[in-house]
């Protein structure tokens, strides 16, 4: 028996990948008692400036939206209990495809082994039982997200440590509700072309694919809030939109693939923490 508290480690890309993705298990086992650690890979500084300014454009201070975010980072955390915030604080590497992605100091550009021996020290510092992060697609194809994936699953290999892990997903049920809702909230959106609603089609998995269905619909209200301590960034609002309830309807239950598990617990499960506690 040991008096070290369980422990989830959740490795995400940006400030406001923590509330997007896993806001619900975050503020759902802060309140059982669980020590939550965020590890965010990047400054965020890729992301929109004051007025919604977009990177390249005039009146864009990569450094001084790294601050805006930072700060946001933090009142996400304070909304979602979040025990321990860890910043890697490696350059923002934008969108696929962007001219930031090849920028010296970028996260996409640092060695593999590099931001996997840092992960892996706060791993021996923390210990963490359970550790989320993204599939090798990174959900969607986002250079830091894969990057971020990259490191997590090296740490791991540096480490003597055998946590529970997991990647985030969406079942694809769950992906046609969104679409849905999308049109219901702009009825004037165009149907995407063929070629982009192919590659809409391949984000996340076949609900029978998924392995754990963590029910967090008891902290949607603070999902929702952390997620608008992010106001900067202009990606976030169509969720605001909706409104408590409804965002709450759709974002209530996360959900993950098991990919390492040395307790045997059953799948499908319903909890990370499953033959834990």
């Amino acid at each position: 028996m040991t008096d070290r508290p369980l422990t989830l480690m959740a490795v995400h890309a940006h400030p406001d990948d923590e509330a997007t993705g896993t806001g619900g298990v975050l503020a759902r086992y802060a309140a059982e008692g669980i020590r939550t650690v965020l590890v965010t890979c990047t400054d965020g500084g890729c992301g929109d400036g004051p007025g919604g300014v977009k990177p390249g454009e005039p009146g864009h201070d990569p450094a001084a939206v790294a601050l805006m975010r930072r700060q946001e980072l933090e009142a996400s955390c304070d909304v979602l209990k979040i025990s321990d915030l860890e910043m890697l604080d490696y350059a923002d590497s934008g969108m696929v495809g962007w001219p930031s992605n090849d920028a010296p100091g970028s996260f996409w550009q640092t060695p593999v082994e590099e931001g996997a021996a840092r992960l892996a020290e706060l791993m021996r510092h923390y210990r963490p039982d359970v550790v989320v992060t993204y599939d090798e697609n990174g959900f969607y194809g986002h250079p830091d997200h894969i990057q971020a994936h990259r490191i997590t699953m090296a740490a791991l290999e540096m480490t003597a440590l055998t946590p529970k892990v997991y990647w985030t997903t969406m079942p694809r049920s769950g992906m046609q509700r969104f679409g849905e809702i999308m049109r219901e909230f702009h009825p004037d959106m165009p149907e995407p072309d063929p070629s982009e609603a192919a590659a809409m089609a391949e984000i996340g998995l076949p609900d029978d694919e998924i392995t754990t269905w963590v029910d967090t619909t008891a902290f949607s209200g603070q999902k929702f809030d952390a997620l608008a301590a992010h106001a900067s960034q202009g990606e976030n609002i169509f969720f605001l939109k909706m409104g408590k309830e409804r965002f709450g309807e759709l974002m209530g239950m996360e959900t993950f693939v098991r990919v390492q598990d040395a307790t045997g617990a059953a799948l499908p499960e319903n909890d990370l923490f499953a033959g834990l506690r």
